[in-house]
């Protein structure tokens, strides 16, 4: 098939460091192209994702400090994509709504994963006036937030390459580790707080955003300062992810929000090492309790999981990554669901029109 990739402009494909949906988005590419299809990928000017790439804007908006205001670039890239449609068995999605309206009558071969979180007030009412839209969602969890007819097609989960992080069967450090963004929902001060309470270090790998620099200063700062056992090392790249990981005694995952999915639980995963993460969001959907980690409910819980984990066997928490979360699983996952909707060949409204209360194509 002829696959369109439209990609968010906020970081390369993939990003450079932090860039959760713009790092899947190159893994999918990258295995759909080895399973022999024809990929173009819409994206900024500086992704290498190797593929035929239409550049809509110079470079990642993130890093192009001239930017003010990322929605032209974005209507910009739609234009482009809308004027090479028919040249596509398939329009893939990952901006969350922006192109519905101009899309619509594209429906029947277009598919959106939605990357991001749906529990705000607004989305419900913009997705009952579009429910036609093909869409994909990365748990099963994410998508409860949006009642409703709406037109799932299906739940991809994420997926990495086999060989993208290296396996650590004996760790080095005695560490915990926190990779990720600095925000109140990601728990970083949980962590803090479990490590302190567990008696054992903490490294913590994570971007500032400007939305949180004020978080950072006001809270987090202090409170690193505070504890002489916490380690602050900022943003890391991927060739450093598995050194991090692999050589941690675990991941926490101590979130305070519906995370749609959370790519890092998976990440550790992949250098054998287990996550202690809360029961929220897509948690009990990645981590398979007593296998690839411990899911908790409070503090008590986790500091009580970091004193037994090691006990979890490292090879096992592998092997739960290949058997569950790699790229060419994510892959064939998609390709079934595009091959569905080109197989039906009529306009995805029709169809959905047909079947009250259903998704179009199931």
């Amino acid at each position: 098939m002829k696959i369109a990739q439209v990609a968010p402009l906020v970081e390369s494909v993939p990003p450079k460091l932090y860039g959760g949906t713009e790092r899947i988005v190159a893994y999918l590419i990258e295995e759909l192209m080895r399973q022999g299809h024809d990929v173009t990928l819409f994206g900024s000017g500086d992704s290498t994702a190797s593929t035929e790439l239409v550049p809509c804007s110079e470079r990642a908006l993130r890093h192009d400090h001239r930017v003010q205001d990322a929605l032209p670039y974005h209507l910009a890239m739609l234009d482009k994509v809308h004027r090479r449609a028919d040249t596509f068995d398939i329009l893939h999605f990952h901006i969350s709504l922006l192109h519905f309206p101009m899309f619509r009558d594209m429906a029947h071969k277009s598919v959106t994963t939605l990357h991001g979180r749906l529990d705000l007030p607004d989305l419900p009412a913009f997705h009952a006036s579009f429910p036609e839209i093909p869409l994909v969602s990365i748990s099963n969890e994410q998508r409860r937030w949006l009642p409703g007819p709406l037109n799932w097609v299906g739940t991809v989960h994420h997926g990495l390459p086999l060989d993208l992080l290296r396996f650590t069967s004996k760790p080095a450090g005695n560490y915990l580790a926190f990779l990720g963004r600095v925000s109140p929902e990601k728990g970083l001060d949980r962590a803090i707080a479990i490590a302190a309470k567990a008696g054992l270090p903490l490294m913590i790998a994570a971007k500032i955003d400007a939305v949180d620099q004020a978080y950072w200063e006001q809270v987090l700062r202090p409170l690193i300062r505070a504890h002489r056992d916490v380690e602050f090392i900022g943003e890391i790249s991927e060739p450093q992810k598995s050194d991090f990981l692999g050589n941690a005694r675990t991941l926490l995952f101590p979130i305070d929000w519906p995370e749609p999915f959370g790519i890092v639980m998976i990440e550790a995963m992949a250098c054998g090492t287990p996550v202690i993460a809360y029961r929220c969001g897509s948690v009990p959907e990645v981590v398979e309790n007593g296998i690839s980690g411990f899911v908790v409910r409070d503090m008590e819980e986790a500091v009580a999981a970091v004193h037994i984990v090691h006990g979890l066997n490292r090879a096992d928490v592998r092997r739960a990554f290949e058997r569950r979360f790699t790229a060419e699983r994510m892959a064939r996952d998609y390709v079934s669901i595009y091959e569905r909707l080109v197989r039906h060949r009529v306009p995805v409204s029709r169809v959905f029109a047909e079947r009250t209360g259903a998704a179009a194509i199931a």
